[in-house]
C-alpha cells in the first residue's frame, strides 16, 4: 500500500506546509524513501559478502579471512560516519553531502559487481566512504523538517524514518540474496547497484520538499583551513602511496598489510577520541562526571556489536556450511536469514515502546543501566545457545534453521533493550562542547566491537569454534553482570541523567 499524502495545517514555509506523509512534513517522503533503498542496497550486498568471500565461485577465502573483511568493512562504515558528518558540516552542507554519497555508494557496487578480485575491495572501500557520507548526514536533515527539538511531530519522524530503514533491511536479503546465491553473485551486487540508483533518484526529486537549511555549510572551512585540510590530507595520501608501493614492489604485500592496520584504526581511534574528549580541561566538574558514567555505556556497547554484528558473518558462513536451510521441506538462500533481524525490529520495536510506557506509568521502568545490562546478558546468551547448533555441526549432522533464527531473536531483543537506549543516553550524557559529534562517537562502540573481531579473525581466531564461543558469551554476560553491580556507582555519576 502506498504511503497517504494528506492536507496538514502546518505555519506557511515550512517543508511540507502544503501536504504531509503520514502527519509529518512532505520531505520526509523523500528521506524515507531514499533512506530506504540505500539500505536495501548496503544490507543487499552484506548479506551477500561473507557467502561470496567463500564460495568456491567468489574469492574462495577461509572462513578466518572473510570474517575479517567483513568486520573490517562494517567498522569502517561506523568510523566514517564521523568524518562523513564533517563535510556535512564545513565543507558540502548535508544534501550535497547525501548526493554525493548516493553517486559513490551507486560506483561502488557497480565495481563490487565487476568480475574481479583487485576491483573488488576497491568497491568495498567506495561504498564504505558513500556510507559513512550518508549516515550521519541524512538523519541531520530529518532533523530539520520540525520546528526544533520541542517539534511535537519530531519523535514520531523519526520513527517513520527507522521503519524504511528497517523495510529496506527486510527486503534486501529477499531480493539481492537470492538472485546473487541463486544465478550470479555479480548480478547481485548489481542490483544492489540498483536499489541505490532509485533511491538518488528519489532524493534528487524529492529535494525540493526538503528545508532550505540542508543546503547550508552550517561552520564552512576558512580559507586557512582548506589549504591546511588539502595539504595534511595529501601528506597522509602519499606516505601511504609510497608505503604500499615499497611493500608491492618488494613482493611483501599480503591483504594482512590492509587489514591489520584497518582494524587497529578501528580500536585505536574510538580510544583516541574518547581520551580527547575526558582530558578536556573546558569541561566542568558535571560533564566530566557524565563522560566517565558514558565510557561505561561506550565499552558495554563495544562488547554487544562485538557478537552482535557476527550475526552477518560467523553465523553466516555456519548457516552456509553446517545449517539445514530450510522449513518443513521448503528450502531457502542463506542469505535470508539477514531479514530475520528486520522484521523482527519491526514486529517488537512497537511492543517494547508500549512495555516501556506502561512501566513507566507505574513507576516502574528500568533504569537506563539496568536496560543495558540486560542487552549485554541478552547477546551473551544468544551465542550460549549458539553451542547447541555448533555441537550439532561437530556430531557430523545438519543444525535445524529454527536454532539460527532463535539465536537472532534473542539478538534483536537484546539489541532492542541496547540500541534506542543508547542513542537516548548519548544526546543526554554529551557534553555542550561536543552536543553534535557525540552521535558519532556512540557510533564508534560499533567501529571498535567489530574492529575487535577483525584482529581476532587476522590472528586466526576461529570464531566459530566452540571455546571460542563460549568465551565470547561469557565475556558478554560478565560485562552485563558488571554494569548492573556497578549501577548505583554509575548512576552517581551521571548526575540528573535518568
Amino acid at each position: 500500500m502506498a504511503p497517504s499524502l494528506t492536507k496538514d495545517s502546518v505555519s506557511p514555509g515550512t517543508p511540507g506546509s502544503e501536504r504531509t506523509f503520514f502527519g509529518q512534513p512532505r520531505g520526509l517522503a523523500t528521506l524515507f524513501m531514499t533512506e530506504m533503498w540505500e539500505r536495501f542496497s548496503y544490507y543487499g550486498m552484506r548479506a551477500l559478502l561473507p557467502l561470496y568471500l567463500v564460495a568456491p565461485g567468489g574469492l574462495h577465502l577461509n572462513a578466518a579471512t572473510a570474517t575479517a573483511i567483513y568486520s573490517v568493512y562494517v567498522s569502517l562504515v561506523y568510523l566514517l560516519a564521523m568524518p562523513g558528518g564533517w563535510f556535512g558540516d564545513r565543507v558540502w552542507g548535508p544534501r550535497k553531502t547525501v548526493a554525493v554519497a548516493g553517486v559513490v555508494i551507486m560506483l561502488g557496487h557497480l565495481t563490487l559487481a565487476l568480475p574481479s578480485s583487485g576491483t573488488f575491495y576497491a568497491g568495498l572501500g567506495l561504498v564504505a566512504i558513500g556510507s559513512g557520507l550518508l549516515k550521519a548526514n541524512i538523519s541531520t536533515m530529518v532533523g530539520h523538517l520540525y520546528d526544533g527539538p520541542d517539534d511535537p511531530r519530531r519523535d514520531g519522524g523519526f520513527t517513520v524514518f527507522y521503519m524504511g530503514i528497517n523495510l529496506g533491511a527486510f527486503a534486501a536479503p529477499l531480493v539481492i540474496g537470492t538472485i546473487g546465491e541463486s544465478i550470479d553473485w555479480h548480478l547481485g551486487f548489481a542490483l544492489a547497484a540498483l536499489g541505490m540508483a532509485l533511491g538518488l533518484a528519489q532524493f534528487l526529486i524529492g529535494s525540493r520538499h526538503l528545508a532550505p537549511r540542508s543546503s547550508v555549510v552550517p561552520t564552512p572551512l576558512s580559507a586557512e583551513e582548506k589549504v591546511s585540510t588539502l595539504r595534511k590530507a595529501a601528506i597522509w595520501a602519499g606516505i601511504a602511496v609510497v608505503f604500499y608501493a615499497i611493500v608491492g614492489f618488494s613482493g611483501h604485500y599480503t591483504l594482512n598489510w590492509i587489514l591489520v592496520p584497518l582494524t587497529l584504526l578501528g580500536v585505536i581511534i574510538p580510544t583516541m577520541v574518547l581520551v580527547r574528549i575526558k582530558r578536556d580541561k573546558n569541561l566542568d566538574h558535571v560533564e566530566q562526571s557524565k563522560m566517565s558514567a558514558y565510557i561505561w555505556f561506550f565499552v558495554a556497547a563495544a562488547v554487544f556489536w562485538m557478537i552482535y554484528d557476527q550475526g552477518g558473518s560467523t553465523l553466516a558462513i555456519f548457516a552456509d556450511s553446517s545449517a539445514e536451510n530450510s522449513v518443513f521441506g521448503w528450502s531457502f538462500p542463506v542469505s535470508w536469514y539477514q531479514s530475520v533481524n528486520p522484521v523482527l525490529i519491526m514486529a517488537l520495536a512497537p511492543v517494547f515502546a508500549w512495555f516501556w510506557l506502561s512501566l513507566n506509568r507505574r513507576g516502574k521502568e528500568p533504569s537506563t543501566i539496568v536496560k543495558f545490562a540486560s542487552g549485554l546478558v541478552l547477546v551473551g546468551a544468544s551465542f550460549f545457545l549458539f553451542l547447541a547448533p555448533l555441537s550439532i555441526a561437530e556430531g557430523g549432522h545438519k543444525a535445524a534453521a529454527m536454532w539460527l533464527v532463535a539465536i537472532y531473536f534473542v539478538q534483536t531483543v537484546g539489541e532492542l533493550l541496547l540500541s534506542p537506549v543508547g542513542l537516548s543516553v548519548t544526546t543526554k550524557m554529551a557534553p555542550a562542547k561536543y552536543a553534535s559529534q557525540m552521535m558519532g562517537v556512540w557510533f564508534l562502540a560499533v567501529t571498535a566491537g567489530d574492529a575487535t573481531t577483525g584482529l581476532l579473525s587476522i590472528a586466526g581466531v576461529g570464531l566459530n569454534g566452540m571455546n571460542v564461543v563460549a568465551l565470547e558469551a561469557t565475556l558478554a554476560v560478565v560485562a552485563g553482570v558488571a554494569v548492573w553491580m556497578y549501577r548505583n556507582r554509575v548512576k552517581q555519576l551521571m548526575g540528573g541523567v535518568h
